[in-house]
């Protein structure tokens, strides 16, 4: 892997005084990781942030600044395969992994990183791919932290029609050897360089812009379509998530906040999950798109005021939000924390 620095992209700086280094899984993969203290006193703990697949550090700047101002420490982390972690194909633009228990190695060596050097109490905000890692961590205590936003988990995939019969043929190709191969008509081009147009991941223009220039200056950070062996291991992985048993076991409180126009993962599946949660309850965001926290200010403002509500908990107040931030608050709070407005536990409820 290269040397574990963040890149200066000049239009879109990372926030200062970051602290950036390497470290090995159990099985010798080195991971990228960063960390800032919070920019408000009291630190109110630590969250660490889990990104999506094709995703990287720098592409979550702006949620870094909003945490810190929020009062906590803030962790993330590249997963192996992507950003500036370590890569296992010769063409390194490839986004590959090989098996389910390689990005099990990753989270384990991050909450290890987290619990050694970050102060607790510890809390979880996850994306996508990301996030439905951390809640099958959550299912056999392997995620210790005390609650978890999840943001549009990958518990299904909306883009594709017949997922069945794609997880087998995914499992017959990688058998036959063909797991580094990408997935049929896939190439090199980040999904985020892509025209604005029709894209899948946000409304909003602005921050798409951004982080399309961010994805092709910073082209040794970005990946383009998966591989087989990935979308083996994205099916291994929904499925154990979609047994009837698995959200019955997830053993932190979870705030599942989906997106009602997302056309990447499968919202009703979220919902189904959601409903049988013990800890837990969905929110869905009817306008978004599949990235939420890089959607237009209203949608965000939504996101903000439920995140608020819920971490760091019942126990502390949260900080002071922007005007923005706090449009939603009061609906956010009640459903979120409970009251007249909040959904059944394990149910879902979609915010106007």
């Amino acid at each position: 892997m290269a040397e574990a620095v963040l890149f200066a992209h000049p239009d879109y700086p990372v926030p200062g005084h970051a602290k950036v280094w390497a470290a090995r899984t159990s099985d010798g993969a080195g991971l990228r990781l960063a960390s800032w203290r919070p920019t408000v006193k009291p630190a109110r703990g630590t969250i660490v942030v889990v990104q999506g697949r094709a995703e990287f550090i720098e592409r979550y700047s702006e949620t870094v600044a909003e945490l810190r101002r929020r009062g906590f420490h803030v962790l993330t982390f590249d997963w192996r395969g992507q950003g500036g972690s370590q890569r296992f194909v010769r063409r390194e633009r490839k986004g590959h992994v090989g098996r389910l228990k390689h990005y099990e190695a990753d989270l384990a060596l991050v909450m290890a990183e987290m619990q050694a050097k970050l102060p607790p109490p510890y809390f979880a905000l996850a994306h996508s791919m990301g996030a439905a890692l951390c809640l099958d961590a959550a299912r056999h205590g392997a995620l210790p932290v005390s609650r978890m936003v999840a943001l549009a988990p990958m518990l299904g995939l909306t883009m594709i029609a017949h997922q069945a019969r794609a997880s087998r043929l995914a499992s017959l190709l990688y058998w036959l050897g063909f797991g580094r191969a990408f997935i049929p008509g896939g190439g090199e081009t980040a999904i985020a360089t892509k025209p604005f147009d029709g894209n899948r991941l946000t409304s909003d223009p602005v921050r798409y812009a951004r982080n399309s220039a961010l994805s092709a200056e910073a082209r040794h950070l970005s990946i383009g379509d998966p591989t087989i062996a990935w979308v083996r291991t994205a099916f291994r992985l929904m499925a154990r998530l979609n047994a009837p048993s698995a959200a019955l076991q997830v053993k932190v409180p979870t705030l599942i906040i989906a997106a009602g126009l997302d056309p990447v993962v499968s919202t009703p599946a979220i919902e189904r999950f959601a409903a049988r949660l013990k800890t837990g309850s969905a929110l869905v965001l009817p306008t978004a798109r599949h990235e939420i926290l890089m959607e237009s200010d209203p949608i965000r403002a939504q996101f903000w005021a439920a995140f608020d509500a819920f971490i760091p908990g019942e126990d502390q107040q949260p900080a002071a939000a922007s005007t923005g931030e706090a449009r939603e608050g009061s609906l956010m709070q009640r459903l979120a924390a409970g009251g007249e407005d909040a959904p059944p536990a394990g149910g879902a409820a979609a915010v106007p």
